[in-house]
């Protein structure tokens, strides 16, 4: 753990076919990063060097096998390997075996760190579930990896964008599904979840809005049952255990409320419910946290773009707000 008021974050570079190591090398550039933080990337040299020349880099590269012999400097990139691999074989855009498990090595070095208290955040960038598939994992993405991988109780998912917070109830659903999923004891979960995390960061007697389902919040059933028969009780239940929880709040003013400062946190009750609304205000700015982990994670909210790898064309905001934003909720913590 960090004895300065600058969080270590490791910066995975991603698959190397996609944009993640253009992307993170762009982070690394950017001088305010430092301001922040102290980071430093987990990839492969040579991979790092090919997106160095695709971002007109040219700092040194400072090899380290330990995070205390990073210079944490601006100009100068601090590089940890997990490995020594074929990357001359490794094609921009391309779906392939050893780039996932070049990815996932990247991944379980973080962890590895983390668990040994070395790093104090993690910023990741994107992996490819195809890629990693083929290299044998069979977990779906990054944070179903580090709950598993850290043994954590739970991984709870946040879209930060500007000041919205917003959780979700499920993610990687069928939205037929989804809604059945959405049951009392799960929202009243993630509820008692997301007010533990928010009085770890110092936010006393959070605001949690829970979204309605149906339109207008069903309308006292005249547009379904779930708000009557889950959603209501699952507030009332919260709110009998002393956590601020609200609703549920018809989906369609929710997010603009939360936008307005009326709530700490908006728990969505599926994927693109919460995802269209973040999305649309700030497609680049919205990041995930995850919660849960015995370290913070962070990611950017985007894919590996394998249409536009090696181009230059990917835009970097989104990466270097993950990075940034993480470091400061864990500075939230330490207060």
């Amino acid at each position: 753990m960090s004895v300065d008021k600058k969080p270590v974050v490791a910066v995975t570079i991603g698959d190397p076919a996609g944009i993640g190591p253009e992307i993170t090398v762009a982070t690394l550039m950017d001088k305010s990063v430092y301001d922040e933080c102290k980071p430093f990337l987990i990839g492969s040299i040579p991979i790092i060097q090919r997106a160095m020349k695709i971002q007109g880099c040219n700092f040194p590269i400072n090899k380290i096998t330990h995070p205390d012999q990073a210079k944490y400097s601006w100009g100068t990139l601090d590089v940890l390997e997990t490995g020594d691999y074929d990357c001359d074989s490794i094609v921009w855009g391309k779906v392939q075996q050893l780039a996932g498990k070049m990815s996932l090595d990247y991944v379980m070095k973080s962890i590895e760190l983390g668990m040994a208290g070395l790093i104090d955040v993690v910023s990741t960038a994107p992996i490819h579930k195809e890629a990693i598939k083929l290299a044998g994992c069979k977990l779906p993405g990054h944070t179903e990896i580090y709950q598993v991988e850290t043994r954590s109780d739970y991984g709870l998912t946040m879209f930060h964008v500007h000041n919205l917070r917003v959780f979700f109830v499920s993610r990687h659903m069928a939205l037929k599904d989804a809604c059945d999923y959405a049951n009392k004891e799960r929202v009243l979960a993630c509820v008692q979840q997301i007010n533990h995390e928010f009085t770890a960061l110092n936010i006393k007697n959070p605001r949690i809005a829970v979204a309605a389902l149906n339109p207008h919040g069903s309308d006292n059933g005249l547009f379904g049952h779930e708000e009557a028969d889950n959603l209501i009780p699952a507030v009332k239940a919260a709110q009998a255990e002393g956590i601020n929880a609200i609703g549920p709040v018809p989906a369609d003013s929710v997010f603009h409320l939360g936008k307005l400062g009326n709530y700490d946190a908006i728990l969505s009750l599926y994927h693109d419910q919460g995802h269209i609304a973040c999305k649309t205000l700030d497609f680049e700015r919205s990041i995930t946290i995850t919660f849960g982990l015995p370290f913070m994670r962070s990611s950017v909210d985007h894919g590996t773009a394998f249409d536009i790898a090696g181009t230059g064309k990917a835009g970097t905001v989104s990466m270097l707000e993950s990075t940034v934003v993480a470091a400061r909720y864990w500075k939230m913590k330490q207060h």
